[in-house]
């Protein structure tokens, strides 16, 4: 079960939407997910009856709805909901909340917040830091980066070069998002998010150099926040390069909290250009994604030519 506390959120979002506490200031109710396959936008939305374990927002429509089906009706439905003690109450759109909510709040010691900012808003803002807050997470090992717009996991047992990889990258103009520890999360049915632990940031690993901070010495632009993860490329000791698979046939995936990632293996031996091969998978990954299947393209090609040649 993941959860945060109101009074965390409270804090994280009270300067970005202009909060301020009217009622139950010290019931400090706790926002969880309690199904693995629910994320962080379940769990806010418009007030809803039916799904009271949600963090209840009331914009200008809800207002104008209470007020047309009559204060018997919204009183009933009021009611209920607060018995089912939601985390809380936000009213939007800079609005006085009603004096049956007001009420309602006071005797179930139901927290009540304000905001003058857009419903709407409130509510796609609060889903965005839900999700990130209440994310299935793993740690995973290897260095996350920024190449061409896509989120890269570069893995691979230790002193394959990883790291070296990573910097040669960042000189050519691509950004480090983590080295050695990453934290993913899922913050949607089928996205991973990544990003870096604070005490990691802007900080590489080099064996030789110690440690390097991206951000000074290549400038803002060299370090990113957190990216979303599309490709993981696994560098590979091969004693013979022989061995590898010059076509590989099948697309390979990894699944990272239980999602397919799409990955490609680069055999690592003397002589390779490693940035010039990972530059090129993602950019084949991209087309792929586009519809683009070089492999695909090429059977087909062959199979046109056999039966010309049968023909």
């Amino acid at each position: 079960m993941r959860h945060i506390s109101l009074v965390q959120l409270y804090k994280d979002n009270r300067e970005k939407l202009m909060l301020s506490w009217l009622l139950g200031e010290d019931n400090d109710r706790r926002i969880e997910i309690k199904e693995s396959n629910n994320y962080g936008a379940d769990v806010v939305g418009h007030i809803n009856i039916i799904h009271p374990e949600r963090l209840q927002v009331m914009g200008k429509a809800e207002y104008d709805w209470a007020y047309r089906i009559g204060e018997r009706r919204f009183g009933q439905m009021l009611n209920d909901l607060l018995a089912a003690q939601p985390p809380a109450v936000i009213v939007a759109d800079g609005l006085s909340p009603p004096e049956m909510l007001t009420e309602g709040c006071t005797r179930t010691n139901t927290p009540l917040l304000l905001t003058p900012k857009h419903c709407s808003g409130v509510i796609d803002l609060l889903r965005i830091y839900l999700s990130a807050r209440l994310a299935d997470t793993v740690s995973l090992h290897g260095v996350f980066m920024d190449v061409f717009g896509m989120g890269v996991l570069i893995t691979g047992d230790s002193g394959v070069g990883k790291s070296e990889l990573a910097l040669e990258l960042i000189s050519r103009g691509h950004g480090l998002v983590a080295d050695d520890v990453v934290e993913m999360g899922r913050i949607a049915p089928t996205t991973i998010e990544g990003r870096c632990p604070g005490m990691l940031r802007d900080f590489l690993e080099v064996r030789g150099l110690g440690l390097l901070n991206i951000r000074t010495i290549f400038g803002e632009t060299a370090s990113r926040r957190k990216m979303k993860l599309k490709l993981i490329v696994h560098l590979q000791k091969t004693a013979n390069q022989g061995d590898a698979p010059r076509l590989p046939l099948d697309a390979q995936t990894q699944e990272v909290l239980g999602i397919p990632i799409r990955k490609v293996v680069i055999p690592v031996a003397a002589g390779r250009n490693l940035a010039v091969l990972l530059e090129a998978a993602v950019r084949n990954t991209i087309l792929q994604l586009r519809g683009i299947d070089s492999m695909q393209d090429f059977m087909e090609r062959q199979q046109r030519m056999m039966l010309d040649e049968d023909a």
